[in-house]
Formats: structure tokens, sequence, C-alpha cells
């Protein structure tokens, strides 16, 4: 069967990929040019550059890669450790479950710990780890900072003054795939080695760049790392940096210019009100939920994502069946629930360059689909608990002040 597109606009509201905004679809429809052309070097070196600004970090290496987020998961192990290298990493949901699949695969002696699947990493976990490894063996912490599986967001810096207080030398490795460059994220401040997000994600383009940031002591340990690295190899881009030239092969032109667009798009705004935008987003979907009577998967307060909600629904409920519906009949896409929690939650995203009336009508759409599974939602409850909270929260547009 084939499925045609439907009026009006499909409502994205999955976590990722997001909504692409028009001024980026605009800077990507272009023909391919000659990368090796005197104007490449110049788009080139503004977005490796620019990018750093979102990691929030002067010190740090950029690196751009055509591929996703599991390409630069690989490119930040590879080129920071050799082979049975001993990592500590955290379990708590479908990405993480994934990156340390990924860990084993590529041959490191990975330590995992396992953290029931709505909640965050224990400091005290991580303090007893450290302490107990007299001989530093660790070599890497690995943390997922925003677990899109069950809307769980780690505090890295409370993660970072356990290692410190440990004194204990291991790289600290971050996922930010699903928050950097919507929540706060301060990768000089906490001492973040490596860090890494895709495009598909809080920088509203389509999918396909990994973008990573290495820190000075992460470039040094690249450079005794034994594990095999061809196309993630920093080394092979650092080349191409000092001749000016910046890609070891093809880049994706298109891309880069939707990248340019991207920040420019959230430098305008300012990425301290991006922060903001998407914390009153969250806040307003986590009222919604509260007033349908539902509940978060995300089990305390301290550990909610800005960017993505994990809605439990009533064990009679198949929750496979409210976004199945939700985009059969209203047009409407909504996160499934993964692995675990399959069947148990659907996963509301807001992130990227989205608004509170966009929102809104996802969350009218998410009413309509509860009524229609057989859930006794009042409709326009968790709309008008929304948009209260919105209407008074919400600032003037910087541009029409």
């Amino acid at each position: 069967m084939e499925y045609q597109p439907g009026p009006g606009r499909n409502q994205l509201f999955v976590p990722g990929p997001v909504n692409v905004p028009e001024e980026v679809l605009r800077a990507m429809n272009r023909n391919n040019e000659d990368y090796r052309s005197p104007a490449m070097p110049i788009l080139s070196k503004s977005v490796l550059e620019d990018v750093k600004r979102i990691f929030k970090t002067t010190t740090a290496t950029s690196f751009i890669f055509p591929t996703t987020g599991t390409g630069a998961w690989e490119s930040a192990l590879t080129n920071t450790l050799s082979p049975r290298d001993k990592i500590l990493t955290f379990r708590l949901g479908q990405f993480s479950l994934l990156w340390v699949d990924q860990m084993q695969r590529l041959n490191f002696d990975v330590d995992v710990v396992d953290v029931d699947w709505g909640a965050g990493v224990d400091p005290a976990v991580l303090r007893g780890k450290l302490q107990a490894d007299y001989n530093h063996e660790i070599k890497a912490v690995c943390v997922v900072h925003n677990e899109t599986a069950t809307g769980v967001t780690n505090d890295l810096a409370e993660l970072r003054s356990v290692i410190d207080a440990c004194r204990h030398p291991a790289l600290l490795l971050v996922d930010g795939v699903s928050s950097i460059g919507a929540l706060d994220f301060r990768m000089d401040e906490w001492k973040i080695d490596v860090a890494l997000t895709g495009s598909q994600k809080a920088l509203s383009l389509p999918t396909g760049l990994g973008i990573v940031c290495a820190s000075p002591k992460a470039l040094e340990a690249s450079k005794t790392a034994k594990s095999l690295r061809v196309f993630f190899d920093w080394n092979d881009y650092l080349r191409f940096y000092k001749m000016g030239t910046y890609w070891p092969y093809t880049p994706s032109s298109q891309l880069l210019y939707g990248l340019r667009a991207a920040l420019d798009l959230i430098f305008q705004e300012g990425l301290d009100n991006v922060i903001e935008r998407h914390s009153r987003l969250g806040h307003a979907t986590r009222l919604a939920v509260e007033a349908w009577g539902l509940k978060n998967c995300t089990q305390h307060p301290k550990w909610v994502s800005n960017t993505v909600t994990a809605v439990l629904v009533p064990a009679h409920i198949d929750s496979t069946q409210i976004v199945r519906q939700a985009w059969k009949k209203y047009n409407l896409s909504l996160g499934l629930g993964l692995n675990k929690v399959a069947g148990k939650v659907f996963r509301i995203g807001h992130l990227g360059h989205l608004n509170e009336l966009q929102l809104l009508g996802a969350l009218a759409g998410v009413e309509m689909v509860l009524k229609d599974v057989g859930y006794p939602v009042k409709l326009g409850s968790g709309v008008a608990a929304a948009s209260a909270y919105l209407m008074q929260s919400t600032p003037l547009i910087k541009s029409r002040m």
C-alpha cells in the first residue's frame, strides 16, 4: 500500500528527526559544487568554529563527519581508547544500551551499571566505582546526557564533580545527541573530554552529520590510542585542517550550508534563549500529562527532560496503538516506546526549531488520540494547563519588541 501525504503538514513530534526550518531548506536547495574550490574552506572554517559555541567550548577541536550519532559514538571511542581498555558506563534506556553494544563489539572491557529505565545515573554508584579503582584501570566514563527512550536527563555537572573528588584521570565521554543545542550543556566548565551530537536533533537539520568536539586531553589521548579507525580518524582531519582544505574526503556540501543556516537561527535567537524555550516547552508538556491523569516515565523531577517526554499509559492500553492512531488519523507523529518500555509509553518530542503554538497543536492531537483509544481524557484539559503556563511564561519575540 502506498501512503499518501494527507492534507496539511505532518506534525512531527518524535524526539528526532525534527522539523526542518524553511531557512535551512532554502540554504540546502543548491547544486553540488567542487569542495576543493576556494569557496568551500570559508564555509568549512565558519561552521567548524561556530559549532563549538553550542557545545560552549573555546578549547575543544570540532569534527564534522558525514554520519549519524552512531558514527560519532564510534569516533569518540576509537580515537581515545585502545582495545581492552576499561570503560565504565550506565545502561538506562535504548540509546545507552546501543552505545554499550557498540563498545563491546569494538572490543573494549565494559563495566556496565544497569539503571532502572526511568531513572538517571546515581552519583554514589559512580563514586563507589571510581574509589574502588585503585590502579586507575578505568580509562573512560561514558554517559548519555539525555536518554531519549525514557525522557531522562543526567546531571553532568554533578557527575563531573564526583570524578574530580575521586581525583580519577578517566576521560569523560558524553552522548549529547538529543541535548546539545537544546539543553544546558557546558563542555569546558564541566570538563567533558569528548562530546557529540547529530544534525537531526536540536540543530533541526536532516540526518547526516555527526558532530564531535574533543578536548585537548582527548586529543592527547588519541596520539597513543591503538583502536583501529579509518573513516573516523581525527588525525586525517587534523592534517587537512593544517592545509586549510578541511576535508579528507567528500563532505556533504548541502548539509554544511544547512548547518550554517541552522547555526545562524540559533545565534539570532540566542543560545540561552533557545535553552529557555525548550525549558518552557518541556514544562508545558509535563503540565499537560499531569492534567490528563497520566504519569511521566521519568521517576524523579531532577531527571526530567526538556527535549522529550515519555508518557506512561495504563496497563490495559497499548501505547503502540496511540502512536499508530495519531499518524493514521491526525497526521501526527509521536515516538514509540522502545525495548523495555515498548507498549508502555509513547513519547512527545519537543526539540528543535518549534514554538508554543506548534506544541499546543500536538497536545490537542494527543488528547483526541487518547479519547479514540478509550482513555477517559477530558478534551482540552492538557491544552488548557499548557496554555495557561505558556501564556504567562512566553516572552515577546526578541526582534519584535
